[in-house]
């Protein structure tokens, strides 16, 4: 049975629960108190079974016409308040065929029905934005692992038509292919267990990361002759460790590659609030407009083309740092400084 049927019943049924009730209590206060035969004023005889079969009749009437009104009444009562379902039911159906655009935008009186409503219409958004990225995503890196597999196989071709050719020079250059391709995949895996949120959380000094990291990228950056400047003050938060310190590798990695040719600086400080732990990362650079600034986190979407094409990276790294912070339920912002060069911070 659909639900309008059931409800319909459900309400007949009540009526005609109540309506026997009603007879039930009428006969056992007042019927079964008189005698069985009884004189009233004016002569008229009254007798007790007799009154007790005409009300058992009337009764009778009364419950089928109850059950009568019941289901009429409860078939259009159910017909009305089933609409917000039938139009929640229409925008699913919509969904499930690939049309995410669809909003279900219920009027009425904020209820259960409109809340579900509501939610449904924010859950199609959500789902909209991430089906929207997926695909700008996988179109992005369909494109990035095509670049390196066609370079290796026109050097391959090259290599091929002139065996005279130095190998080394050969082997080199495909090495260098061949890491970024790795690179690429490693990064993908790692956007990939963010997104997914499949990590265990525990107590992490988002300090200590910092400085790890730090750590780790002192050699590129001398390399670079950019100075890193560390302020860490003990930031207690929840994580995942090797998340965290990918997020922070990669922030300082950007800090250091995308800065000034020489002589440049990269800070980075942790701070602690009753908000939670915050780490901000500043680094002297290129001025950048704001209209770029808010692309940065995009899957391969590079801040500068002045970079060594050996350098270059693959345009994932702020990506990466996003779907991390959006993992750990933080916030990531990034703004333009005035004087050149960019300000990310990262609050969790």
């Amino acid at each position: 049975m659909s639900v309008r049927l059931k409800l319909a019943l459900s309400y007949a049924g009540f009526l005609m629960i109540a309506g026997a009730a009603i007879s039930a209590i009428v006969w056992f206060i007042f019927v079964r108190e008189l005698p069985n035969v009884s004189v009233l004023p004016g002569g008229t005889i009254l007798d007790r079974s007799e009154l007790s079969r005409n009300l058992a009749m009337t009764a009778g009437v009364v419950i089928v016409f109850l059950m009568i009104f019941g289901l009429v009444g409860g078939w259009f009562l159910a017909a009305w308040m089933s609409v917000p379902l039938q139009r929640i039911t229409n925008a699913t159906r919509q969904a499930t065929k690939g049309s995410l655009s669809h909003r279900i935008n219920l009027e009425g009186r904020q209820d259960e029905f409109r809340e579900l409503a509501d939610s449904f219409d924010v859950m199609l958004a959500k789902l909209e934005t991430q089906v929207a990225a997926q695909q700008r995503f996988t179109a992005n890196a369909s494109h990035e692992l095509r670049t390196p597999l066609a370079v290796t196989q026109t050097m391959l071709e090259v290599a091929r038509a002139d065996p005279e050719r130095d190998a080394d020079q050969l082997i080199e250059r495909l090495q260098i292919v061949n890491n970024r391709a790795v690179g690429l995949t490693e990064a993908l895996l790692v956007l990939t267990r963010a997104d997914g949120r499949s990590f265990a959380k525990e107590a992490v000094d988002l300090s200590l990361i910092a400085e790890d990291a730090a750590e780790t990228l002192l050699p590129l950056a001398e390399k670079h002759d950019v100075t890193i400047v560390v302020s860490a003050d003990t930031a207690p938060t929840l994580g995942s460790p090797a998340l965290l310190l990918q997020m922070a590798t990669n922030i300082l990695h950007n800090a250091i590659i995308h800065n000034l040719p020489d002589r440049g600086t990269v800070w980075a400080a942790t701070t602690v609030s009753p908000k939670g732990a915050t780490l901000t990362v500043e680094n002297t650079g290129d001025v950048l407009s704001p209209a770029l600034v808010g692309t940065l986190t995009e899957p391969f979407k590079r801040g500068t083309e002045r970079i060594l094409a050996d350098q270059a990276g693959i345009g994932l790294g702020l990506a990466i740092v996003k779907s991390i912070v959006d993992a750990h339920e933080g916030t990531l912002t990034l703004t333009a400084r005035t004087d050149g060069g960019l300000c990310v911070v990262v609050a969790l």
